[in-house]
């Protein structure tokens, strides 16, 4: 399945028994294996996504999300964006040439694997000596985020696997072995973790260690997916469309979640295409 997702960066364990029992307010919660408490975002409330670039929150805002070479911003709870699956891009700050040429997915003949929409080489976590390689990379990173003083995680291309380039060479199964590691670390953080985009493994949250989810284009008529991570999510879910037509089927959510739409390139305030709404 090719993801549908307009990512953008400057990137059946729970049922509904587990739906129906998570929390509506921002709390105070932990895991078995979780050696420090982390807060979940606050439910409904005005978020601005900023992965584009920061800058000053609009009037409203509680949550923000933030590249991590960003720093949080004073006073919200804030939500830290990781690419915790690809690299960056070719010459950027952890492209590929910053990362161990055996921990890149490579074709039949040897060559990188790249991710065509957003150019940037695919991690190999099909093995558990690699996923636990790539992970202790982004272990830093996550270090980074909680340094800072951000409040929770965005593992961004957890749906890495159902990339047209992969050619089932990652699984389903590879991407949630992975994210258990990353996930378990973060809450040994202090941090909560989101599930980004998704949809498929969203029942198995819980397993996954997976507290909130950010979802783009949930709304979208062509896949109307809102409902799926409001079932396995409850209200602890964040919405962000990039077209009106997204925005208009999101905001039947409005009443329970947090809910955006942004520019396809999350653009800073008073750049060139910079565009933000809310219900």
């Amino acid at each position: 399945m090719t993801s549908h997702r307009l990512r953008t960066r400057t990137a059946l364990g729970a049922g509904l028994a587990l739906a129906a029992a998570v929390t509506t307010s921002a709390l105070v919660v932990g895991t078995a294996n979780s050696t420090a408490p982390f807060a979940l975002p606050p439910v409904n409330a005005g978020f601005d996504y900023q992965i584009g670039g920061a800058y000053t929150p609009p009037s409203g805002v509680e949550v923000v999300s933030r590249d991590r070479s960003d720093s949080p911003a004073p006073g919200l709870y804030n939500i830290c964006y990781v690419n915790a699956f690809q690299t960056q891009r070719a010459g950027e700050t952890d492209g590929p040439d910053d990362w161990d040429p055996n921990l890149l997915l490579r074709n039949s003949d040897g060559s990188v694997v790249i991710d065509p929409d957003w150019d940037e080489a695919i991690l190999d976590i099909t093995t558990d000596a690699k996923r636990q390689s790539i992970a202790n990379k982004i272990k830093g990173q996550i270090d980074e985020c909680a340094a800072k003083g951000f409040d929770a995680l965005e593992l961004d291309n957890f749906d890495t696997y159902t990339r047209d380039v992969v050619n089932g060479r990652i699984t389903a199964s590879h991407a949630q072995a992975y994210i258990k590691i990353l996930s378990s670390y973060g809450h040994t953080k202090g941090l909560a973790v989101g599930q980004k985009n998704t949809v498929e493994l969203a029942p198995n949250r819980a397993a996954n260690g997976l507290d909130f989810a950010i979802a783009e284009e949930c709304g979208d008529p062509r896949w109307n997916e809102c409902s799926q991570y409001v079932d396995a999510f409850g209200d602890n879910a964040i919405f962000i469309e990039y077209t009106s037509a997204g925005m208009k089927n999101a905001c039947t959510y409005a009443d329970r979640v947090s809910v955006v739409r942004r520019d396809v390139n999350v653009a800073p305030k008073g750049a060139s295409g910079y565009l933000r709404e809310t219900c």
